[in-house]
């Protein structure tokens, strides 16, 4: 007893181990939660076999707890059940979930991290002071990584900003001439797809907009159940996208937006035009990201062009980067895939954490973010 509370024995080996399996059923629903988080819940009967298991599949599915007890039935009465988030304490379309737990009269509980919403935390302290044990922080940094965007939203209030981008070996996205395609190769141009698919939006400005008239589709086989894409969004702040751009197909939403004084753009039907505050001559990157948030994405992919991932690095929006690197030296007059952003120093420079270095073909992805997630090293 600690306070009159009941102090929960250390993870055994088998509770770890389902937290393994609850963390990658979590991310059995990567990119079709939002705005809710991905979750994973494992049931152990007494003897330490699964009785049941279950995860989060969406806004309005049940939670991963609750369809995990229903699966186990009767054998959750006196079980420990393993979940990679802090069990919700909410009443929102569906009942708390540590109400649930104590009414399936679940004796143990682990979770992975604690739940960062205010709305819906408390979970782990009802579910104590109702007798229950309860052990926090079990492979958390394994779960912060899985559920990082949805994370980084709710703590930060705003969209959780990846900056995806292909370059050479010397930091050029295309030859002096403006050629660009293609500096990287098949395996990465198709990895980029799952990248995108993750994301609840794909952003790029008008620059990108007019040179290379993108899609921003999900394709190889990596887009949602359904055929469900991100939303397109694009920064146009003079509103001169053309009726006929790729961006503006059937294939997904696209959010067109402009400054709050520009005209409102004809857009074929399906497609939307946000007007926000202009600062400086530029669309106002905070009080976009701060609108999106308000929309319920808590994910956006940024592909836009050098000035672009400038101005949001300038603004300390950058939270991931998700870099393509070719064996490919282009030299001092190629266009470099970051432009100016302020720094005079070495001190002022943004310096990022590498998370993943992985082989693509000849390519190499690495994976990095601008801070460390809360239980790296625990």
């Amino acid at each position: 007893m600690r306070g009159g509370e009941i102090t929960a024995p250390a993870a055994s080996s088998v509770e770890v181990a389902a937290m393994h399996r609850a963390i990658g059923l979590a991310a059995c629903a990567a990119g079709r939660t939002s705005p809710n988080p991905l979750v994973g819940c494992v049931i152990l009967g007494p003897t330490g076999d699964t009785v049941g298991e279950g995860f989060h599949r969406g806004a309005g599915h049940m939670h991963a707890e609750v369809e995990a007890l229903a699966a186990a039935g009767v054998r959750a009465r006196g079980a420990t059940a393993v979940v990679t988030l802090e069990p919700c304490n909410h009443q929102g379309r569906t009942g708390p979930c540590a109400e649930a737990l104590l009414a399936a009269g679940v004796s143990r509980v682990l979770y992975a991290v604690p739940d960062p919403n205010a709305l819906a935390s408390g979970g782990a302290r009802r579910l104590r002071d109702a007798g229950v044990e309860v052990l926090g922080d079990v492979r958390r940094a394994e779960a912060e990584r899985v559920n990082e965007l949805w994370l980084t939203a709710t703590r930060l209030a705003r969209p959780c900003v990846t900056w995806k981008f292909g370059g050479s070996l010397d930091g050029r996205s295309a030859a002096p001439d403006g050629t660009s395609r293609w500096i990287t190769g098949q395996e990465a141009r198709a990895d980029v797809h799952a990248v995108r698919a993750a994301h609840d939006a794909i952003l790029v400005g008008s620059g990108t907009l007019h040179a290379d008239d993108p899609h921003l589709g999900v394709r190889h086989g990596h887009g949602a159940p359904g055929g469900q894409q991100p939303l397109r969004v694009v920064l146009d702040r003079m509103g001169r996208i053309r009726r006929d751009a790729r961006v503006l197909d059937e294939a997904a939403p696209t959010l067109v937006v402009v400054g709050e004084d520009t005209p409102r753009p004809e857009l074929p039907e399906r497609h939307e035009v946000l007007r926000a505050p202009v600062v400086d001559g530029a669309l106002d990157l905070t009080a976009v990201t701060d609108a999106l948030y308000a929309r319920g994405l808590r994910s956006v992919l940024l592909e836009g062009g050098a000035g672009l991932a400038a101005g949001f690095a300038a603004r300390g929006l950058l939270d991931r980067v998700v870099s393509y690197v070719a064996p490919l030296l282009l030299g001092a007059g190629a266009h470099p895939v970051l432009a100016d952003f302020g720094v005079g120093t070495l001190a002022d420079g943004l310096r990022l954490r590498l998370d993943e270095v992985t082989r693509l073909g000849e390519d190499v992805r690495l994976v990095l973010r601008a801070r460390p997630l809360p239980g790296e090293g625990a």
